[in-house]
């Protein structure tokens, strides 16, 4: 296939936000409805928790018109934002956005505090009418969240200075982050973007990683101590909440939210750190393949591929579209929409947020996919993921503003298992040993990137979290220690750790906007490898049992959602299963090694 300049680079593939603002209004006019039906709601103050199921359907439907319309407020100039975070003028207006939505969400605060505390022999009689279907799991975990409310003046406060507290330190490291560059080689391109620099690890040239990870930490270094005191004062301002709501570990309030309990969490973090041996295996194996004793850090994503070859977006997008519509026509066809209706932002641009994401946005719209797209093998397996979220966000829109979304523990479900089912069709079309070898290698180490990785940031997390809380703020050369200190427990010996990776961490957001939430990654990625492994031993009948999981968004318990697809969460072994096909993988990696006679 022809891949021109502009292909290769997806220059021309952006979204059109239009949508979010329907009939020509502003954000501001949407917020201005949405204050309007929020008043209607005041009258019922002091009254929800007896409210009948009639009346209460009637009042979580206009609650959901208010969430409906700030939501689209928040995600125009959120999306907006992403495209450009040096420009002054996307950021005050989602300042206003962030500020005028809070104004009406404290309106509105009563109505979740005071259902919360409802009787529960009452609550649980009225949550069965079928009249409140759209909104009772939400509602039944409302409750849930009871014993770690404050008084609703506690709550409006902390509300209110919300605008002015941790969204705007999460708002500080964007706009940093956003603007580090990186000084590459005239050869290698120059002065990049960070996401751009990234993406030169892959490269077959260890030379040319070498000088890509080395550039990456001189552009990490400034700014640094300002990121490590943002990351303080996040850290600090995390530990405050989870004193005053009661929750026992810093971990707790994101396991509440994610319907997990601390113990079963504790659990898959100890089943993947009791198989660190699975990655360190690969990166021994890996160092035999790149003919080195051993692995630096920055050779881990090496490209084991024979060539440094570029996708253009064309063929990319054909490639996922295929992998798709082998597995169902009605998900290829919302892919056909993603692509061709404009709802992806793909070229990485100057300002430009890095790393990828995908926005539910309401049931009224669509979802919204967000690339730097570099044009690497990777990339594409990235569309893939980006897009199995866009599909289930699609799908679960049915569900409404209270239940699409589902907990982070099942959110990455849908995205690995659009990326399994790319990587495997495209495993039946290669014949050549060495391509076979390539995507098998590129296979294991999304799901060691997805999983061990992952966890080894839980763990870095956890420890400066803990230390924060017991000893006090951590200085930028502990943040190093730490992150090294964690890193190196999954590395074994078969890596090293340069010194300029100990920064490494300053440029992952999910720390600061999400803390908590990296575990998730290993816990979907588990969950969609042993769904998968349903699909190929069922086949076809099993797609219906899929999509309805899809559809069902966060309308059920994970336990429920996971018995749609006959997985068990409840079975202690399950993720020594899921951990068992990833030691599969590592094993078909070695054979492919074998025959294209890397080993």
């Amino acid at each position: 296939m022809t891949t021109t300049d502009t292909d290769a680079a997806a220059a021309d593939i952006a979204w059109n936000l239009d949508g979010l603002l329907p009939d020509g209004r502003s954000a501001l006019d949407l917020l201005d409805e949405a204050e309007q039906i929020a008043s209607r709601l005041v009258p019922h103050k002091g009254n929800v928790a007896g409210l009948d199921a009639r009346t209460l359907a009637e009042l979580m439907s206009d609650y959901g018109e208010v969430q409906e319309r700030a939501s689209r407020a928040a995600h125009w100039a959120m999306l907006r934002y992403s495209e450009d975070t040096t420009d002054p003028e996307r950021g005050a207006a989602m300042a206003a956005v962030q500020q005028r939505s809070t104004e009406i969400a404290t309106m509105v605060l009563f109505v979740d505090l005071e259902w919360a505390s409802a009787d529960p022999d009452h609550a649980v009689a009225v949550e069965a009418d079928p009249q409140l279907a759209p909104y009772a799991h939400h509602l039944a975990l409302l409750r849930q969240t009871q014993p770690h409310l404050l008084t609703e003046a506690e709550e409006t406060l902390l509300t209110e200075k919300s605008v002015t507290g941790a969204s705007a330190w999460v708002r500080l490291f964007s706009e940093l982050t956003s603007q580090i560059t990186v000084e590459l080689p005239e050869d290698d391109g120059g002065t990049v973007p960070l996401e751009s620099a990234l993406s030169q690890l892959q490269h077959p040239d260890s030379t040319v990683r070498e000088r890509a990870a080395e550039a990456v930490t001189a552009g990490l270094e400034p700014g640094l101590r300002t990121r490590s005191f943002v990351f303080n004062n996040l850290l600090l301002d995390k530990s405050i909440d989870d004193r005053l709501r009661g929750y026992p570990t810093w971990l707790s309030a994101r396991n509440q939210s994610n319907e997990a309990s601390d113990e079963s969490v504790q659990s898959l973090v100890d089943a993947v750190v009791d198989r660190y041996d699975i990655p360190q295996r690969w990166y021994a194996l890996k160092a035999r393949v790149l003919g080195v004793d051993r692995l630096a850090d920055h050779d881990r994503m090496a490209s084991v591929a024979e060539g440094d070859q570029k996708i253009g977006w064309a063929e990319a997008t054909q490639i996922v579209r295929g992998s798709y519509a082998s597995f169902s026509d009605e998900l290829a066809a919302i892919v056909d929409r993603f692509i061709t209706e404009s709802w992806i932002d793909a070229p990485v641009r100057p300002g430009k947020r890095p790393g990828a994401f995908c926005a539910y946005s309401v049931p009224s719209d669509h979802p919204y996919v967000f690339l730097n797209w570099t044009g690497r093998t990777r990339d594409v397996l990235t569309l893939a993921h980006e897009l199995g979220h866009g599909l289930h966000a699609y799908l679960s829109r049915e569900q409404g503003i209270f239940q699409m979304h589902t907990p982070l523990t099942l959110a990455e479900t849908a995205s690995v298992f659009g990326e399994t089912v790319t990587n495997n069709r495209l495993l039946t079309m290669i014949e050549d040993p060495a391509e076979r070898f390539a995507l098998l290698a590129s296979t294991l180490e999304d799901s060691i990137a997805t999983v061990f990785r992952q966890i080894a940031m839980n763990r870095f997390e956890e420890a400066v979290h803990t230390e924060r809380r017991d000893v006090g703020e951590l200085s930028t050369e502990r943040f190093g220690d730490l992150w090294v200190d964690t890193q190196a427990a999954m590395f074994g010996d078969a890596v090293d750790i340069t010194e300029g990776y100990r920064s490494w961490w300053s440029y992952i957001p999910h720390f600061i906007g999400t803390p908590g939430y990296v575990y998730a990654y290993a816990y979907g990625q588990l969950l969609a490898l042993s769904v998968y492994a349903r699909y190929e031993e069922r086949g076809d009948e099993f797609v219906p049992m899929y999509l309805e999981l899809l559809r069902a968004g966060g309308s059920k318990s994970p336990e429920a959602l996971g018995a749609i697809v006959d997985c068990d969460l409840t079975d202690p072994g399950f993720w020594d299963a899921g951990l068992a096909i990833i030691d599969g993988q590592l094993a078909a990696a070695e054979t492919a090694a074998h025959e294209a006679g890397r080993l």
